[in-house]
């Protein structure tokens, strides 16, 4: 248990693997602390300080700065390490995590990473952000569950969005689902109608119906028009699939989107929108637009991180940004390994995980992180949960 209770070392059963990292040494902590993200430096170093109480035994931290660049970032670990530090927490950014990792791996320490770039992953390094896989894979189950199995994306032509594009790819695979349709736009208002134009296939769709309509008002007859008046009432068929990713986070293109969704008619029931941790940011915005509510996305269930909130805010003086949560269960993850054994890969890799202020973690040896994530729903107000965070993750890694 992290959240709760950061100075209690609880029992743990070892992980698997071959055995990488130290036994001893202070924790080091590299964060900018310089530069133009020393704001979220300084907020990385107010959570890890929680779970280090200055009059608690055992390993301290060691705070140096990178700077937010992978040259500091650099600097720092080689600092770190030299001073025999155990394992190193940080750094933020993917560029200096990529950086770093070969240092640390060459000497043996182990690192947990704050960043969500997955391709950081190796054995020995953890990245702790909340990565595209992991929100993609509890989302596109919920909706397989329900059974939601034809799968479609609409997401932003980024690195973000192609992450995720790959990622619902692999997803679909190993759900043994069709290969879903994927269908990328840019961040103005005639790509977006466009993409969504494309994936909906609202032309084919629509063209039968069209097609009748015309050839009965052709007939120039009472009979003829009130076939096409009739017609014109009749419902559109289904696109070709009933579960929708849209990747967008920013809400002006959400609110384009609520406009040329019921457009080109891909709507719910028909439709279950899909959508990434972001949207937890923006869920009450969201919920205005009819259209989006009943939309699903995986997060963190917020219930997990009032204890933690509650330190932070009373240490403080001002709740925690989010990425606050990942800095303190940095800390509580190597301050609970000092306790069992040290830094090795053998304790951190334990089966059962830790559970922190985002919920279950659970490090696994080839370097992938499992995170035990709730299901929400966009509803009027505030999101609901329609899937509880799970309590154990026994998928094995890949």
């Amino acid at each position: 248990m992290l959240g709760g209770a950061p100075d209690q070392a609880t029992s743990m059963a070892l992980g698997a693997g071959p055995v990488i990292g130290k036994t001893s040494g202070n924790v080091a902590l590299l964060v900018p602390l310089t530069g133009t993200l020393a704001p979220v430096g300084q907020v990385l170093v107010n959570a890890a300080k929680l779970a280090f109480p200055n009059n608690a035994s055992g390993p301290s931290l060691d705070i140096r700065d990178t700077g937010g660049t992978p040259q500091g970032a650099t600097a720092a670990a080689q600092a770190a390490i030299a001073a025999g530090d155990g394992i190193i927490l940080g750094p933020l950014t993917s560029a200096e995590a990529h950086a770093v990792s070969p240092l640390a791996l060459q000497a043996g320490v182990n690192m947990l990473p704050f960043t969500n770039d997955s391709t950081v992953a190796a054995a020995g390094v953890w990245p702790l952000g909340i990565t595209p896989t992991q929100q993609v894979q509890r989302v596109l189950q919920a909706a397989a569950d329900a059974g939601r199995t034809q799968l479609a994306a609409l997401l932003p032509d980024s690195d973000f969005g192609h992450l995720l594009g790959q990622a619902i790819t692999a997803e679909a695979n190993s759900l043994s689902e069709p290969t879903p349709q994927i269908t990328f736009y840019e961040a103005d208002f005639n790509s977006v109608n466009r993409a969504v134009d494309q994936l909906s296939d609202f032309a084919d769709r629509g063209q039968g119906i069209e097609s009748e309509i015309k050839a009965a008002q052709d007939l120039g007859t009472p009979a003829g028009r009130e076939r096409a008046r009739q017609l014109q009432h009749q419902q559109i068929p289904p696109p070709a699939f009933n579960a929708l990713f849209i990747g967008a986070t920013n809400g002006d293109t959400l609110a384009e989107l609520a406009n040329f969704l019921p457009y080109y008619d891909v709507t719910a029931p028909q439709v279950q929108f899909l959508g990434p941790t972001l949207w937890s940011t923006i869920a009450p915005q969201m919920a205005t637009q009819s259209v989006l509510r009943g939309a699903l996305f995986a997060a963190p269930d917020p219930a997990s991180a009032t204890a933690f909130d509650s330190r932070y805010a009373a240490a403080y003086g001002a709740p925690p940004p989010a990425i606050a949560d990942i800095g303190f269960d940095a800390a509580a993850i190597a301050r609970l390994a000092a306790a069992n054994g040290g830094y090795t890969s053998t304790v951190l890799t334990a089966p059962a995980g830790f559970t922190g202020t985002d919920g279950l973690v659970v490090l696994q040896p080839g370097g992938g992180v499992q995170r035990g994530l709730a299901v929400f729903q966009i509803a009027p107000g505030a999101p609901v949960i329609t899937s509880p965070a799970p309590t154990q993750l026994n998928t094995p890694e890949s």
